[in-house]
């Protein structure tokens, strides 16, 4: 992708029984096979066809470093949370990065292809995502997580762009909602009164929340809207799994 070298696949564990690793019969998500392929594989060989040529996989699980290993991909330690396994991989690696999950089962070459030249050039970190009527659109019946605003309600896409190391701070700061991730009234809330207020009243659009969490953190934000609905489809949970198996069989 020119520009954009090098990728990290974000494959460690929360910790305790994944309920749909448990589902699929394997012992981690990114060993579920898919078509004929791990997920892992299948994130690695989209990164691949994005023309990203260095790879990275975060994981502390022998087997899927195996599969990271066979895909030619660097195999970097977990750590205890998506985000700081994000921080330290960005740490070896450097930027600019690409940033997306062992689970992101159904992920394309074209979307990355497409995230990459619609970022911002002049943003310290770009996130994707994806309105939900183009999601239930490609997806029908499929329940995620919204963020609601007042220009629509969005669901994450799994796909960061960190262009610089000052993007490090907005990592530390998805370190600090982690726990908020399923409530998003509580993210919105370390925003401040002002900015609570207005998301309450549903006066708060996307641009203005990625602004000012942006500010917080001396970083600048970005947000690329999606037109590929599918791109906010991970496999979070066992009904996922039946939605992509059934999409790819």
């Amino acid at each position: 992708m020119g520009e954009v070298d090098r990728a990290l696949v974000l494959a460690g564990s929360r910790g305790g029984v994944d309920p749909v690793a448990a589902y699929a019969g394997v012992a981690q998500k990114a060993l579920i096979e898919l078509a004929g392929r791990t997920l892992v594989e299948r994130v690695l060989s989209a990164l691949r066809q994005a023309g990203i040529e260095r790879l990275a996989v975060s994981t502390s699980d022998p087997l899927v470093s195996d599969a990271a290993r066979r895909q030619g991909a660097q195999v970097l330690p977990a750590e205890a949370g998506p985000s700081l396994s994000a921080r330290r991989a960005i740490e070896a690696l450097g930027t600019p990065v690409l940033i997306t999950t062992a689970d992101h089962a159904l992920l394309r070459a074209e979307w990355i292809e497409a995230f990459i030249a619609s970022a911002p050039r002049d943003a310290d970190i770009c996130v994707l995502l994806a309105r939900r009527e183009v999601v239930e659109a490609a997806a029908p019946g499929t329940k995620r997580t919204y963020l609601k605003f007042a220009d629509g309600e969005w669901s994450g896409c799994n796909l960061f762009l960190v262009r610089t190391e000052r993007g490090l701070a907005a990592i530390d700061l998805w370190r600090q909602v982690e726990a908020d991730r399923k409530k998003p009234w509580r993210i919105v809330r370390r925003l401040g009164a002002a900015t609570l207020l207005r998301y309450g009243a549903g006066r708060l659009t996307l641009a203005e929340a990625i602004t000012r969490m942006g500010r917080l953190c001396d970083a600048r934000a970005a947000v690329v809207a999606s037109p590929f609905g599918l791109a906010a489809v991970d496999v979070d949970k066992p009904a996922d799994l039946d939605l992509v198996r059934e999409l790819t069989a």
